[in-house]
């Protein structure tokens, strides 16, 4: 009877890592590419990082005990959108952009970027 109770490993692994690593992860990923890269490739990356540091407030914020502005109810429906994927894939390709202007570099971001973006689409097409 324990095992009907028992969530399956993968979903779990798929809230954790949609949870509590993906933003976290591509908003270090963007931090590298604003500082080391060249031109037009730090302007997206900019940006990628400002949406994937707000989505880390917006889920560390009851955490922090910051849940009563209405702010936070506007971007934690945002961030509920589409089962949450939503609010992840927008700034990755916003991300993936960068990649592709002149000025990029160290191209293993863009590989690292990759592979997490693989990652959170196979285990979500897994739970799907």
């Amino acid at each position: 009877m324990s095992a009907f109770l028992e969530p399956d490993p993968v979903l779990l692994a798929f809230i954790f890592f949609k949870k509590f690593l993906y933003l976290q992860l591509l908003a270090g990923l963007a931090l590298l590419r604003v500082l080391l890269g060249r031109g037009l490739a730090r302007w997206p990356a900019l940006v990628a990082l400002m949406l994937a540091l707000a989505g880390v407030a917006t889920v560390l914020a009851p955490a922090a005990g910051l849940t009563d502005s209405p702010q936070y109810a506007s971007a934690a429906r945002l961030m509920a959108q589409g089962g949450g994927i939503t609010a992840l894939l927008v700034p990755s390709v916003i991300f993936g952009i960068s990649g592709l202007t002149k000025g990029a570099r160290w191209r293993w971001i863009d590989a690292v970027h990759a592979l997490l973006v693989t990652a959170l689409l196979g285990l979500w097409w897994w739970v799907s």
